[in-house]
């Protein structure tokens, strides 16, 4: 085997086929659908700050791996924050940005960064992709939220030092529950009890609940959806940083990864949740372990509860009807823990060309990583289910 990097830019320079057989449908952020919208619709491109820079390994004329990777001239849509570590090189006289980043712009779901193939060498294509990413001319590289499996092989791989960094998701498993109610009666009494009560309450005030698949996501429920999205944003004085374009793209190219999950009252819509499914044949993954992403919610309304039944109990109840053996909600939220998502360590790795400013940066991460560790330990306490005393 004899290896070829080739740095494509942007995906419009490949085609979906080309990529896509790399990629699969497994994890739904890196198919060229994603990622090529984002691009299209000026979400992610160059105008925004997000220069795609992808790269692609080729064996002979055959692909092997892909990698997204941008040139990031600032780092905002990233979720692992290195805002502190920019001031940092910069007071000192560097220029920090451009950085390069391999990351799904606005997506903190752990998942695969590097698609390769089945009888591909992982190593050897991880230290090919390492010296052309060494030869950039950025100072940084940055891997954020790679399946744990994928830091450990370019920790083994790349052929300099890389400094990790953690963080604490919250992720709900299945565990032969069989339906909602047998995964509440894992729960202590209390909080079973606790959680029924938030559903009867929304029930009581006549909210009802259906989740649209497919085709079935039409341009209406689309549109209603993305106001509800776009009201999460104006809450807070922002801009959303993703457009209906965006979303309707997806909607054409992968619908059958999306779910949306609808709240109404009477005849209107007035909440919604847009998920994906990570999936393979079947609705299953290939190996039995499709995953559930949840990623966008708004809400046109104010009521109790309405945020826990539309991102989190409705995801539950879906995966448990689709065989679906894992739920990842989205990032941070330590609500999540007493409603069954327990915590998960995320890992990013970062590669600074300075000697000094890595050393520098390699003793913070060392000490993020303690604290990290000590808080993922508190949150284990905290989960609702039964105990041996109970």
């Amino acid at each position: 085997m004899v290896l070829r990097v080739e740095n494509i830019g942007s995906l419009a320079n490949t085609s979906a086929a080309r990529w896509n057989g790399v990629v699969g449908d497994r994890y739904p952020f890196l198919r060229y659908e994603f990622l090529a919208a984002l691009e299209a619709c000026g979400c992610a491109d160059t105008a925004t700050g997000w220069e795609p820079d992808h790269l692609m390994v080729v064996d002979g004329e055959r692909a092997v791996a892909v990698l997204p990777r941008y040139a990031k001239h600032h780092s905002r849509g990233e979720y692992v924050f290195d805002w502190a570590w920019a001031d940092a090189w910069e007071r000192a006289g560097g220029d920090y940005y451009p950085k390069s980043l391999s990351a799904i712009p606005f997506t903190p779901a752990t998942g695969p960064r590097l698609a390769i193939a089945e009888d591909a060498d992982r190593r050897a294509v991880i230290a090919a992709l390492g010296a052309v990413i060494r030869e950039s001319g950025l100072q940084s590289w940055h891997l954020l939220f790679a399946d744990s499996d994928e830091v450990d092989d370019w920790q083994a791989a790349f052929d300099a030092p890389l400094m990790e960094r953690q963080a604490v998701q919250f992720a709900w498993q299945d565990d032969d529950f069989g339906d909602f109610e047998g995964f509440l009666a894992r729960m202590s009494s209390r909080k079973r009890k606790e959680i029924r009560r938030e559903r009867r309450k929304l029930a009581e005030q006549g909210f009802v609940f259906d989740r649209l698949t497919g085709p079935r996501i039409d341009d209406d429920a689309l549109a209603q959806f993305y106001r509800c999205y776009c009201m999460t944003y104006l809450e807070r004085g922002q801009r959303p940083y993703l457009s209906l374009e965006f979303f309707t793209r997806l909607r054409d190219g992968m619908a059958d990864a999306l779910v949306l999950v609808r709240a109404s009252v009477g005849e209107r819509a007035v909440a919604a949740a847009l998920c994906f499914e990570g999936r393979g044949l079947e609705g299953r993954s290939p190996d039995g372990n499709g995953t559930l992403y949840g990623r966008y919610w708004g809400s046109e309304v104010e009521a109790d509860f309405l945020h826990f039944e539309t991102c989190y109990y409705q995801g539950i109840e879906h995966c448990l009807e689709r065989g679906l053996t894992r739920f990842d909600p989205g990032t941070q939220g330590e609500h999540k823990l007493t409603r069954g998502f327990a915590p998960v360590i995320s890992r990013s790795l970062h590669y600074l060309d300075h000697p000094g400013f890595r050393d520098a940066v390699d003793e913070f991460c060392r000490e993020e990583r303690r604290h990290v560790q000590a808080y993922f330990e508190q949150c284990r306490l905290r989960l609702p289910f039964k105990t041996e005393v109970d």
